[in-house]
């Protein structure tokens, strides 16, 4: 192009603008920490301020926008069991958050006196999720742990005296050395990378993506009248209008409590960009149908949505072949593990298509979670925390909850810290120092 055109077409720029050149591919920057947490949700932001408050320079990796996954992102804003049996299991940093996310915003904790029976949900407790996820950055940033949001590992390979790892995000690419590695993804996806075994299903449980729904008042539905909807909407299931997986259970009982988390998308994956784009997609189709299904009947017509996650929560991806795992004998049976090192207390809950039927532990019982568990087999300066504990299908549909997952979390930064400062790996750290910072820190530690 002449000079003089050029100069012409910047009259064409609106006011204000600059023209700049393309922009060029990202240059690799080099980073090094002691410990690289990748997942920021339930047990990898709990995991993150645990090492950076034992001194550990700690990076902290997430891939969206936000720490606390299920509680936050996931919209499972009501997190436990941290109680069993009229005495607490679970404390720690991650009972910590929940507390100050509960005084915060003046809100209430249950009475955890009164025994639940099988009504489990009454322990869990009611939060603010984006509060949470606002406290739980805070204490990050206080314990001195660098946040890295909308990044992802893209290469996992073992270095002199710990890992190497590429990191990718927008107009980013960071390879990070870190003497311990702790995967926190839910998925074991930096494990994966690693070269280290891990086991799934064939097929998974479903996801679900919660939402609530008002503008309407279920009392000026007379009996009739709901017989008649519940007959429509057996029928628009039946013609495909609607799948029997959009409203779990009884439409009564799902218009009494708002929708909430009566819905199951099936096949729901969140391991890759395509099937989590998928999985959303499904979500969020689910609730169009129901919407429009519903807004024809003249007593909902008005219903609107209250609250929409922006993610389907999703169940169960992939564990970790560790050195120990976790069955459901030993769940159900309360085994004291050895190497105990955490508590689990929720009933076996595995959902299905169909729903979910809890199975729950007999009276006395609370699971213990063995550090072997959190350590893939024959790995070196690695650990695991979170739904991809190693552990059999059934006892990780328990193992998976929040308050189990943030207790696993400080059980991994804790081993993670004392290792990088020992220059050893996680096996060989006396169990006896790590029982006794947990106990530092917090957290209930079993016998």
């Amino acid at each position: 192009m002449k000079r003089r055109h050029f100069l012409a077409s910047l009259g064409t720029l609106p006011a204000g603008s600059v023209l700049v050149a393309a922009q060029p591919p990202p240059t690799v920057r080099r980073l090094s920490t002691d410990v690289l947490v990748i997942g920021g949700g339930s047990a990898g932001t709990i995991a993150a301020i645990q090492a950076g408050r034992l001194g550990a320079k700690t990076i902290l990796v997430e891939a969206g926008s936000q720490l606390g996954g299920t509680t936050t992102t996931g919209g499972v804003d009501f997190p436990g069991l941290f109680h069993a049996w009229g005495k607490q299991v679970i404390a720690g940093i991650g009972w910590e958050l929940v507390q100050r996310t509960v005084e915060l915003n003046n809100d209430a904790l249950p009475d955890f006196s009164k025994p639940t029976g099988p009504q489990h949900w009454r322990h869990q407790v009611r939060i603010s999720g984006q509060l949470y996820a606002a406290l739980a950055e805070e204490a990050c940033v206080q314990a001195g742990v660098q946040l890295r949001y909308y990044e992802s590992p893209l290469t996992v390979e073992a270095a002199s005296g710990g890992w190497r790892v590429r990191l990718v995000g927008k107009g980013t690419m960071v390879d990070v050395t870190a003497k311990q590695l702790v995967d926190c993804t839910g998925s074991a996806t930096a494990v994966g990378l690693a070269g280290f075994a891990r086991m799934r299903e064939e097929t998974r449980q479903p996801g679900t993506l919660i939402y609530r729904v008002g503008g309407y008042d279920l009392a000026t539905l007379d009996p009739n009248a709901l017989k008649a909807l519940q007959e429509k909407h057996a029928a628009a299931v039946k013609s495909g209008a609607l799948k029997r997986t959009d409203i779990n259970g009884s439409l009564a009982g799902w218009l009494g409590k708002g929708g909430e988390s009566g819905n199951h998308v099936i096949g729901a994956d969140g391991t890759t960009s395509e099937s989590h784009s998928e999985t959303n997609i499904a979500g969020r189709q689910s609730l169009l149908r129901v919407l429009r299904f519903l807004q024809q009947e003249p007593a909902l017509a008005l219903m609107k949505i209250e609250r929409l996650q922006a993610e389907t929560g999703i169940r169960e991806t992939y564990r970790i072949v560790g050195e120990a795992t976790i069955t459901v004998e030993d769940y159900e049976g309360g085994r004291r593990f050895e190497d105990a090192v955490s508590h689990s207390f929720y009933p076996i809950d595995l959902h299905f298509e169909g729903g979910v039927r809890p199975k729950h532990l007999n009276e006395g019982v609370v699971p213990t979670v063995p550090l072997r568990a959190l350590i893939p087999k024959e790995s070196k300066n690695l650990l695991v925390a979170g739904r991809c504990v190693s552990s059999d299908r059934l006892a990780n549909s328990a193992l998976r909850v929040q308050a189990s997952c943030m207790g696993m979390g400080q059980v991994a930064g804790v081993t993670a810290a004392l290792s990088a400062a020992k220059g050893t790996t996680p096996l060989l750290v006396p169990i006896k120092e790590i029982r006794d910072s947990l106990r530092k820190h917090g957290a209930i530690v079993p016998g």
